[in-house]
């Protein structure tokens, strides 16, 4: 009965595109092992060369003296966000050489910035990117890199870590989830484009 209603939304927050052949693969810090798994995937497919994790910590952490993860996947504790995604790509396949790591991200902006500054140290030319990041949490994380990376053509590979478009409107905390990121689109971008030059 309201699926016109809900799409609309569901339209804006869960952007995916399909891989094509990039410069590099960006993955934002998170807790969730899936985006560093779609991540190793797509390198090992020869999606890209090299993979750019980012991430301090999770603002949503209590414990700010380490990372885990909280599927319980890969146990442990590691330092950063950076580490933790750094250690399940190579646990999935990808050799030491091909990860970049920004380790001073705490969130999702300064992940973009932080990577910015890491591809410019590193003179690379970045035509076209991928982003594997939350599946809702694709369109702000879109926003930010685009901004972040202007000339560069960006596709979304997101993972499912249990809100996605089909089931974000059957509960409280989907319904929650997606319209927060609605409102963090709005409110976080007011500021930023008041600073824009």
């Amino acid at each position: 009965m309201y699926e016109r209603f809900w799409s609309q939304f569901t339209d804006y927050i869960f952007v995916e595109n399909i891989p094509q052949v990039s410069d590099i693969i960006f993955v934002p810090g998170n807790r969730f092992p899936q985006m560093a798994e779609s991540a190793a995937s797509l390198w090992k497919d020869k999606f890209a060369p090299y993979i750019l994790v980012s991430g301090q910590h999770a603002l949503l952490q209590e414990d700010f003296h380490g990372v885990t993860d909280i599927t319980g996947t890969y146990p442990g504790v590691f330092e950063t966000e950076a580490d933790y995604l750094s250690h399940i790509l190579i646990a999935g396949g990808v050799p030491r050489h091909a990860i970049l790591t920004e380790r001073q991200a705490s969130y999702t902006y300064e992940n973009a910035i932080y990577s910015r500054a890491i591809t410019d140290q590193r003179h690379m030319e970045i035509k076209r990117a991928l982003l594997c990041c939350n599946s809702y949490h694709a369109r702000r994380c879109l926003l930010y890199y685009q901004l972040l990376f202007p000339e560069t053509e960006f596709l979304v590979i997101p993972s499912d870590t249990g809100i996605n478009r089909t089931n974000w409107m059957n509960s409280e905390r989907g319904i929650d989830i997606v319209l927060g990121e609605i409102e963090r689109c709005g409110g976080q971008f007011h500021q930023i484009m008041r600073e824009l030059p």
